[in-house]
């Protein structure tokens, strides 16, 4: 019975964290058009750009990976535990590819 009962209690509290969400945002958006505030205000006037999420998604993808290869080396190499050495270098390079990411980000940025 758990093996059900846990993945739908991760769905519901994930369902249920969106549509709090949504709902209060479009209450809050109907309250202020009620008051008379202009439909701008929503309107931030930025584009959204895809190419910084794909580049995050991207490294981060890629420090996964090299997370895994770093872990089977440390399984091979070392006395630690196999899952610990897997969750160490999955982590850390996971962790090191979005620092990288925030360097490369605001590189990109001065050059725009």
């Amino acid at each position: 019975m758990e093996d059900v009962l846990v993945p739908l209690i991760v769905f519901a509290s994930i369902f249920g964290v969106i549509y709090v969400f949504l709902s209060t945002r479009n209450k809050e958006r109907l309250a202020l058009i009620e008051k008379g505030a202009d439909a701008k205000l929503f309107n931030t006037g930025k584009v959204y750009n895809y190419r910084n999420t794909l580049l995050s998604l991207g490294m981060f993808l890629i420090g996964i990976a090299f997370g895994i290869m770093g872990g089977a080396l440390l399984k091979f190499n070392t006395t630690l535990d196999p899952g610990s050495a897997y969750s160490l270098s999955i982590f850390f390079f996971a962790g090191l590819s979005l620092v990288i990411y925030f360097f490369v980000a605001r590189k990109l940025e001065d050059k725009d």
